[in-house]
């Protein structure tokens, strides 16, 4: 069983155009994310996934592995799904899907989220929750909440609070989802062919059609949080992390 790494990226974002190349302490935020992601010690390889050629430059230029894909892929999972094809990956093959706009995720995230597969046979689809610091989170839908039973497979997803307590009590843990998932390659492409669910139309999270469908999500709880950078107003609050990690 190989474990491949591909991150999708794409240039053009209504909101930050050209993300991915944005300067994070001297290097492009898509490097950041590709030289964490091959510390992990489960990783084969890892490969960035774009249809854009400004990204291919760079991320070859410091030494990447770029996948070239469609321009009409309707989303970062279609790009993912794309690259595992063209790489000749194996159906029983774990893809693990890191955002590009994740440049302080852990190496140990992508080997926890790799775990379950290991563990369980019957695992499919894997993602990571991080028990929630920052007050504020809690109530940004911007960061996705998520539940869980007592094996670890996800009750549900959601930009409201959950588990929301009716007497306005509190001393729980909540925990927010963090954008890294592990499939095999075989139902990566199940997934794909699901049609779109009532709830994942509702929420706008593409993670709830598996559930709608009737599949499992293992959810691992990682100690290591993930920030994404939305915005680039979030840039200086990303690098002001880093230089307290010692990494800029």
């Amino acid at each position: 069983m190989r474990v491949v790494v591909i991150i999708p990226s794409r240039y053009g974002s209504s909101r930050f155009e050209g993300k991915p190349l944005a300067d994070i302490c001297g290097k492009p935020m898509i490097e950041w994310v590709c030289r964490r992601t091959i510390q992990a010690q489960c990783v084969d390889s890892v490969h960035v996934a774009t249809d854009d050629h400004r990204i291919q430059e760079v991320v070859s230029a410091f030494g990447g592995s770029v996948v070239m894909t469609s321009s009409t892929c309707r989303s970062g999972t279609d790009r993912v799904a794309e690259a595992a094809q063209r790489l000749g990956l194996d159906s029983d093959d774990v893809v693990v899907n890191i955002q590009g706009d994740q440049p302080l995720v852990d190496p140990r995230c992508v080997d926890a989220v790799v775990q379950p597969f290991h563990d369980d046979p019957t695992v499919k689809m894997s993602t990571l929750a991080f028990a929630i610091v920052d007050p504020r989170e809690i109530n940004d839908p911007k960061d996705v909440k998520v539940i869980f039973d007592n094996k670890g497979d996800a009750l549900y997803f959601s930009r409201a609070t959950i588990p929301h307590g009716r007497d306005g009590s509190s001393g729980y843990d909540i925990y927010k989802h963090l954008g890294v998932y592990a499939y095999t390659k075989k139902f990566l492409e199940q997934f794909l062919a699901f049609t779109p669910g009532r709830l994942e139309e509702i929420e706008k999270l593409e993670q709830l059609r598996a559930m709608e469908h009737g599949h499992r999500i293992r959810v691992v709880v990682s100690p290591y949080d993930s920030p994404e950078v939305d915005l680039p107003m979030d840039i200086q609050r990303i690098e002001a992390r880093m230089a307290a990690l010692g990494l800029c």
